[in-house]
C-alpha cells in the first residue's frame, strides 16, 4: 500500500528535522516555504543551509511554494510555522484542503495577543481540521542526527493520535500518544519562558545552585497555570514538562537558552534578538504567559521577571534581586 504524501508547512529546524525523520521511513514529503526564493534555494542545495546545515536532503523531500500544490492529495499536514504567523498562514489555506486529514501541530508556544494555544488558533482558523500536537524534549539537530529522541502524539481522540505515533515512530524517534492536550501544549510552550530565565542566570554566571533553583520552580509556575486551564498533574511530570523544560534550560542547541545567556552576559536585548537565525518562541510566549497569569490570578514570579528584563528595560540583576527578597513561604505555600 503507498503511504500518502505528507506535508510540511514550514522550512525552519524544526520542520527540516520531522521531514528528514519521515524520510528515512521511506514516506514522501512536501515542505512548503513561505517565499517563492526560499523554496527555490532549498530545493537547489539540497540541505537548508540556513537553519539545519549538513544534512542533505533525500529524494523523498522536495520543496515547493505554490499552497495548493503543497497540500495536493489528502496525507497528513504538519504545521511547523513561528507562532507568530500560525494564524496568517493558515488563511492561505483553500478550505478544500482540510478535511478527511489529520494536521499535526509542532509549532510551540502561545498566541500574542490572545493567549491561545496553537491547537486553538488551528480550530478557529480551520474548523474541520482534525488535530494533534507533536511535541517533547526534541532538540532540531539532534532529531535530524539520528539521536535518540522521545516525543508525545497528543489528541483528545486516541485513534488520531494513535495515527500520528505510526507515521513518526521510528527506531531513533519514539512516540507516545496522550490525550491532555492542553497540558502538553502549555508544558512545551512554557518551558520556553523558563529557558530563558536559565539562559539570563547562566549568562550572568550565577553557576548551578541558581540554575536548579529555575528550573523546579519555574516547573512549579507552569503547573500552577497549566492547572487552572484544566490541564493534568501528571502530564507536567512527563516528557512534556519535566523532560522538555530540563533539555531547553540545558542544552546549548536551545534557542531560548542561548538568546537569555546573551542578555544575562550583557548583550542588549535587541542586538541579541537581532543576532538569532531563528525565532526564539520564549519571547512572544512570555507576554501571553504573563498576561494570561494575571487574568487568572496565578503567581508566575519567575516569568514575570522574565517579562520585565524583555520589555520593561529592567536588568537581569534586578529582577534577580526581585525574585531572591519576596516573602519567605513555606514551599507548599508556593505550590
Amino acid at each position: 500500500m503507498t503511504r500518502p504524501v505528507v506535508t510540511i508547512l514550514g522550512t525552519g529546524a524544526w520542520g527540516t528535522a520531522l521531514a528528514l525523520v519521515l524520510c528515512r521511513k521511506g514516506i514522501g514529503v512536501r515542505m512548503r516555504a513561505h517565499e517563492p526564493a526560499i523554496a527555490d534555494e532549498l530545493q537547489a542545495e539540497r540541505q537548508n543551509v540556513n537553519f539545519l546545515p549538513g544534512f542533505l536532503f533525500p529524494p523523498e523531500l522536495q520543496v515547493m511554494y505554490d499552497m495548493d500544490a503543497a497540500l495536493d492529495g489528502d496525507g497528513p499536514v504538519v504545521l511547523a510555522v513561528p507562532s507568530t504567523v500560525v494564524r496568517s498562514v493558515l488563511r492561505n489555506v483553500a478550505a478544500a484542503r482540510v478535511g478527511g486529514r489529520d494536521w499535526i501541530i509542532a509549532t510551540k508556544g502561545l498566541e500574542e495577543g490572545t493567549g491561545l494555544r496553537m491547537s486553538e488558533v488551528v480550530a478557529e482558523s480551520l474548523p474541520a481540521a482534525m488535530t494533534t500536537v507533536l511535541a517533547g524534549p526534541s532538540l532540531a539537530r539532534e532529531v535530524a542526527e539520528g539521536l535518540p529522541t522521545t516525543v508525545l502524539a497528543a489528541s483528545s481522540d486516541e485513534g488520531r493520535a494513535t495515527r500520528v505515533r505510526d507515521l513518526f515512530h521510528d527506531a531513533s524517534f519514539r512516540v507516545y500518544t496522550n490525550t491532555d492536550v492542553t497540558g502538553v501544549e502549555l508544558g512545551t510552550g512554557l518551558k520556553n519562558v523558563i529557558a530563558l530565565a536559565a539562559g539570563i542566570s547562566d549568562g550572568m554566571g550565577l553557576g548551578s545552585n541558581a540554575r536548579g533553583a529555575i528550573l523546579t520552580r519555574g516547573l512549579a509556575e507552569i503547573m500552577r497555570l497549566g492547572l487552572a486551564l484544566g490541564a493534568r498533574r501528571e502530564t507536567f511530570l512527563g516528557l512534556a514538562g519535566v523532560g522538555d523544560l530540563v533539555t531547553t534550560c540545558s542544552s546549548p542547541l536551545s534557542r531560548n537558552r542561548t538568546l537569555g545567556e546573551k542578555i544575562g552576559r550583557g548583550t542588549p536585548i535587541a542586538e541579541a534578538l537581532a543576532s538569532m537565525t531563528q525565532v526564539a518562541e520564549g519571547v512572544p510566549t512570555t507576554r501571553s504567559a504573563v498576561r494570561l497569569s494575571r487574568q487568572r490570578g496565578i503567581e508566575m514570579p519567575i516569568a514575570e521577571q522574565v517579562h520585565r528584563v524583555l520589555f520593561e528595560g529592567v536588568d537581569p540583576r534586578g529582577a534577580l534581586r526581585a525574585l531572591m527578597m519576596r516573602p519567605p513561604r513555606t514551599e507548599e505555600e508556593e505550590g
